[in-house]
């Protein structure tokens, strides 16, 4: 099976800002940048297509053609808890500097660690390989695309960040 999982497009926070849950806004440059995302996808034909519930990924599948794409809350961006819409450098926990040192296994205060967002993004995979579909487009988020290449072997689950799909991106992966 093809899976394009596709990238929202950027969001208007203030740059720094830890959003992953929050239903955030898109910068008014979004029609100019799902357009361009909408060309990347042109001639490619989906058996389904699903989406973060999230309006900053749903908005793009909208616009990409794909108002009906199904919705499944496993694809939403790591949830970053009670630092959510906090700008990193303003974040006064004590345990960010933990989870700086441990991302992958320490979850942020009231959130998940990067490997929660593994287990719920693959058990998302895990089904779907169980599909028969050919071809499958999916419109998520920055830690999602990075979850999928690692279910898929491409990079190993430490270099993850060092492959993060800039907004609007595409990753193709085969399973």
């Amino acid at each position: 099976m093809e899976i394009y999982l596709i990238r929202h497009t950027s969001v208007d926070v203030p740059r720094g800002t830890c959003y992953g849950f929050t239903d955030v806004p898109l910068r008014p440059s979004f029609r100019h940048e799902a357009a361009t995302t909408r060309l990347r996808l042109a001639g490619l034909t989906f058996d389904k297509a699903y989406t973060s519930p999230l309006s900053r990924a749903a908005k793009l599948a909208t616009f990409c053609g794909y108002p009906g794409a199904e919705r499944d809350a496993r694809l939403k961006e790591m949830n970053m808890g009670n630092w959510e819409m906090q700008r990193f450098d303003d974040i006064t926990d004590e345990r960010l500097q933990i989870w700086y040192d441990d991302f992958l296994n320490q979850p942020t205060t009231g959130g998940e660690s990067f490997r929660d967002l593994y287990a719920r993004a693959s058990s998302f995979l895990d089904e779907l390989r169980q599909k028969n579909f050919r071809r499958v487009a999916i419109f998520a988020h920055g830690g999602v695309l990075i979850c999928a290449q690692v279910y898929a072997g491409l990079v190993p689950i430490e270099d993850g960040f060092k492959h993060l799909t800039p907004y609007g991106g595409t990753v193709h992966i085969s399973l």
